[in-house]
C-alpha cells in the first residue's frame, strides 16, 4: 500500500500535469490555398513547394488567362506578378512568403491581400546566387498600399 507522502507526490505531479495541459495551445491548422497560375510557369510551382514545406496545403489551378484571374480578384496593376492566390479570404500575389502569409492570418488584418510585385531574386520560388531586397506590399479594395514586410 503507497505511504501518504507517496500518494501525496503523485497528486501533486497529477495536478501539475492538468494544469500544464491546459495551458498548452494547439496551433489551428492553416487554411488551404488555391494558387492560379500559367501552365508553363516553373517559379510558381517552386512557389507552391515553399508554401508546402512552411505547413499550407495547395491546390494549384492552371490557367491560360491569368490577366482576367487578376483583374476578376482586382489585384492593381502595379503589384502584379507571375501567380495569384487566395487563403483564408485574402488574395496573395505573387512571391509573398510563407511567413507574412502566417502573418497576414494570424492579425486577420484589415487589407484585401498581400503582393511582392514583379519577379525579385531571392523571393521564395525565385531563388538564385545573388538576392535583391523587396518589400511585401498590403493593399486594399480602396487602393491603399503600405509596405508590410521589407526583405
Amino acid at each position: 500500500m503507497p505511504s501518504r507522502r507517496d500518494w501525496l507526490r503523485s497528486s501533486a505531479l497529477g495536478a501539475a500535469g492538468v494544469l500544464l495541459s491546459r495551458r498548452v495551445a494547439v496551433a489551428a491548422p492553416l487554411p488551404a490555398i488555391v494558387v492560379y497560375r500559367d501552365a508553363g510557369c516553373e517559379c510558381c510551382l517552386r512557389w507552391v513547394k515553399h508554401l508546402s514545406a512552411s505547413g499550407f496545403v495547395t491546390t494549384v489551378r492552371d490557367s491560360n488567362d491569368m490577366p482576367s484571374i487578376k483583374r476578376t480578384m482586382g489585384v492593381p496593376d502595379a503589384l502584379q506578378s507571375c501567380h495569384t492566390a487566395i487563403v483564408g479570404g485574402y488574395i496573395v500575389e505573387g512571391h509573398v512568403p510563407a511567413d507574412a502569409i502566417k502573418k497576414l492570418l494570424a492579425e486577420k488584418a484589415m487589407v484585401m491581400g498581400l503582393a511582392v510585385p514583379g519577379m525579385p531574386v531571392g523571393s521564395p520560388g525565385m531563388e538564385g546566387s545573388t538576392k535583391q531586397p523587396y518589400n511585401v506590399i498590403a493593399f486594399e479594395r480602396t487602393g491603399k498600399t503600405r509596405v508590410y514586410m521589407k526583405r
